[in-house]
């Protein structure tokens, strides 16, 4: 059956709690697609009040009453009819709000934030819809080491800030997650509880909603390091679970990426910016887990616009 080229521009949506790792993953996707085909838009900039605002109305960005949905969900219908948004932008590191910008849609978009599945119409809008889970306790880890070297906190705030969310996250983000097409979760391995850069291990949780790729031959050339099995959901649907280990060596790993290369040809080959992230001395790292993460969604992504599961 031969299949239509989507002429519309393709949307990824990443959705996760702070800290969990989405602009990341968005920055590894864009740089894989090629960054003159890429809009990448933080869903965070739809915050309703500033962070005075909400400390004085007692309320957090994780609730939905703190955004502007509506106007959101606009301009994700906009920007996939092919039509240019004034969107608004926060500054996470001061709390404010800055100048309005005008943004055209290119071939991709990545929206990533906490809201991205708050409505229904909104999630139609979506060809691939990703949701971050880490392990809690790496989360907290991870927000803890951003926000005190990069937004200037003290830890003492952070851990304010992180109990003050947590019934939010969970009425809020935390059901978002049943949405999503990829569950992404990066934990610790057991031999080294605290880990939390490089050598991670990644869960991905793949529901039926998209054609998934044959992982077959990527099974065959890792021979160890990766695990797919049939498994149930929370939910107690069934789903495919893949779980990458964060032991690959680097031979064995580039020649897991290069047959998911193979899979995107399609794909620019900026190879040299795929699984970089700041570790916690804020230093570029690379992790081959998130490599081939930032790869098999990008995949859907590429086949999304070749019209293999367009909607």
């Amino acid at each position: 059956m031969p299949f239509k080229r989507i002429t519309r521009p393709i949307i990824l949506g990443i959705v996760g709690d702070s800290a969990s790792g989405k602009s990341t993953i968005a920055d590894g996707i864009a740089g894989i697609l090629g960054s003159d085909r890429v809009v990448s838009i933080c869903t965070d900039d739809y915050h309703k009040f500033d962070r005075g605002e909400r400390a004085k109305l007692g309320i957090t960005a994780l609730d939905p009453e703190a955004n502007h949905i509506d106007i959101l969900e606009q301009h994700i219908q906009l920007l996939r009819e092919g039509q240019a948004i004034l969107k608004p932008t926060y500054d996470h590191v001061h709390g404010t709000f800055s100048q309005c910008e005008y943004v055209e849609p290119k071939e991709y978009i990545i929206l990533e934030g906490l809201m991205g599945y708050a409505t229904r119409d909104m999630r139609d809008c979506y060809d691939v819809k990703i949701y971050l889970e880490p392990e809690e306790d790496l989360r907290i880890k991870w927000k803890m080491q951003r926000d005190t070297r990069v937004r200037g906190y003290s830890q003492e705030r952070v851990s304010e800030i992180i109990e003050k969310r947590v019934e939010d996250s969970l009425n809020f983000i935390q059901p978002q997650r049943t949405f999503a097409d990829m569950v992404v979760s990066f934990y610790p391995p057991e031999s080294n509880h605290s880990e939390t850069g490089a050598h991670l291990n990644v869960r991905h949780t793949l529901r039926p909603t998209l054609p998934h790729p044959d992982l077959t031959p990527v099974l065959d050339a890792a021979k160890k390091g990766f695990r797919l099995e049939l498994a149930r959901d929370i939910d107690g649907k069934p789903v495919d679970v893949l779980d990458i280990h964060g032991d690959l060596s680097d031979k064995r790993a580039k020649a897991v990426e290069d047959l998911l290369w193979n899979l995107i040809p399609e794909a620019q080959h900026l190879r040299e910016n795929v699984g970089q992230f700041r570790d916690a001395e804020n230093h570029t790292a690379l992790s081959h887990p998130l490599a081939l993460s930032e790869l098999l969604i990008t995949y859907h992504m590429v086949k999304a616009a070749l019209g293999h599961h367009a909607i």
